[in-house]
């Protein structure tokens, strides 16, 4: 039987393949597994969900299955998933749950769970979840059974804690955020504005079926459009749950994941902030960031792909910044997990405390021509054995030398073997992905 539980919780076609059904029996499962006999302290969970209409049913799966297990339920509403992770916290609830699909169309949805202080699960705890499914229980019954209360607080805890750990205000900035009709929503606006920036909220109008179409992290044309549109400073783009950041300059040009680590490392390494020097990204991550990196004097750890396994190295590490090209970054210091919200204020505070563009500060990295080709239908589990694959990219890598880089990476869930290549011009990292596409395809076919 395939694992349940993916890179980041359970997730799929709301009603079909995460049915009320399996979130119930999740939940109660989960309840079995996250909770420790304290005494006389009955067991408390909190739950919140991304603005999706198939959240509602979803919900309410879950504060069954979590109540009948004799477990406090503390229903937080819609609220971004790295809010929901602060509240696990500062609630001290034994764990908490979050209904969202993040960057995925609306129909799809997705349950994660959090252990105690907002930590995100390691793989044992969801083996060990997934486990307990279908395993008969004795539910509770009488003054054991769970009660269920909503609170309404937890936008403004979220929002004051991630204001207090700002370095500087945002004063004089005019900024443009995208919400991606998603779980930020109503917070980020509201934190921007206390922030003291002057605001333009798009993405902002969740009907339970258009998140993300068309706006946040996976589609930027309306906020390139906005900025230029208002003359603002930059743009910020939110994905659905809100633990990510993507960013536009004030041209409209992209700032992506990498160029933003590459500015906050730099910023907290000036200011005597970056534990250990020492900045953590995955194997994606583009070469002109490590470059620049050594270029600053801080050290670059590199993981593999997937926000969760950069979080696992800080912890490690006792490294305090990491993230993804793809926008998500984690700031150790303030939140348990990566955190849109929390990133864009911080890159608009190194805005205003240097009183320059954000383009300018991008300047600390330069971007190398990154090309990615997917080659589908071949045997992936062969391609670490291939010597003929191997002495391809060994071809390739003296042709690069120090100025590219080559990665052959099997998909974790298709029958793809993933070609990426970096070069210093753009012709060159696609002819040289290509060459070695078709490799791929003639050695493992």
């Amino acid at each position: 039987m395939a694992r349940l539980f993916g890179t980041d919780g359970v997730r799929g076609l709301a009603g079909r393949d995460l049915t009320a059904t399996l979130t119930l029996e999740l939940s109660i499962a989960a309840a079995r597994v996250l909770t420790r006999s304290d005494g006389d302290r009955r067991p408390l969970a909190v739950v919140g969900r991304d603005p999706r209409a198939s959240g509602e049913f979803l919900e309410a799966a879950v504060v069954a299955g979590l109540a009948s297990t004799g477990v406090d339920v503390v229903k937080v509403g819609v609220l971004p998933t790295p809010a929901v992770a602060h509240l696990t916290g500062v609630l001290d609830a034994d764990f908490g749950v979050m209904l969202s699909a993040s960057h995925n169309p609306a129909p799809d949805n997705g349950i994660k769970f959090f252990a105690r202080g907002g930590q995100k699960l390691e793989d044992a705890l969801e083996e060990e979840i997934e486990g307990m499914l279908g395993v008969p229980s004795t539910p509770a019954v009488g003054e054991a059974v769970g009660r269920v209360s909503e609170s309404g607080d937890g936008a403004e805890l979220y929002t004051r804690h991630i204001l207090d750990s700002l370095p500087h205000d945002l004063k004089g900035l005019k900024v443009v955020i995208d919400c991606a009709h998603g779980a930020s929503s109503s917070v980020a606006p509201d934190a921007l504005r206390r922030a003291g920036a002057e605001v333009i909220s798009i993405g902002d109008a969740p009907d339970g079926h258009n998140i993300n179409q068309g706006y946040g992290s996976t589609s930027l044309d309306a906020l390139k459009e906005a900025v230029r549109l208002h003359g603002a400073d930059a743009g910020i783009a939110n994905d659905g749950d809100a633990d990510r950041c993507l960013a536009v300059d004030a041209e409209g040009n992209t700032v992506d994941g990498d160029q933003i680590l590459a500015i906050l490392a730099t910023e907290a390494k000036n200011a005597g902030r970056l534990a250990e020097d020492t900045l953590v990204v995955t194997v994606m991550s583009n070469l002109g960031l490590k470059l620049a990196m050594e270029r600053e004097g801080i050290n670059v750890v590199e993981t593999a792909v997937g926000d969760r396994y950069v979080l696992e190295e800080m912890k490690r590490g006792g490294f305090a910044l990491g993230g993804e090209q793809s926008g998500h970054v984690i700031l150790l210091d303030h939140a348990t997990t990566g955190d849109g919200l929390l990133t864009g204020l911080h890159l608009l505070a190194a805005m205003a405390d240097h009183g320059q563009g954000l383009a300018e500060l991008a300047k600390v990295m330069t971007r190398l021509p990154q090309v990615l080709i997917n080659v589908p239908d071949v045997d992936k589990s062969r391609a670490a054995e291939s010597e003929e694959l191997a002495a391809a990219v060994r071809e390739a890598e003296a042709e690069l030398g120090d100025t590219g880089r080559v990665l052959i990476r099997p998909s974790g869930t298709e029958p793809k073997v993933r070609v990426m290549v970096e070069a210093p011009d753009q012709d060159q990292a696609t002819a040289v992905a290509e060459r070695l596409a078709g490799v791929v395809k003639t050695a493992l076919s």
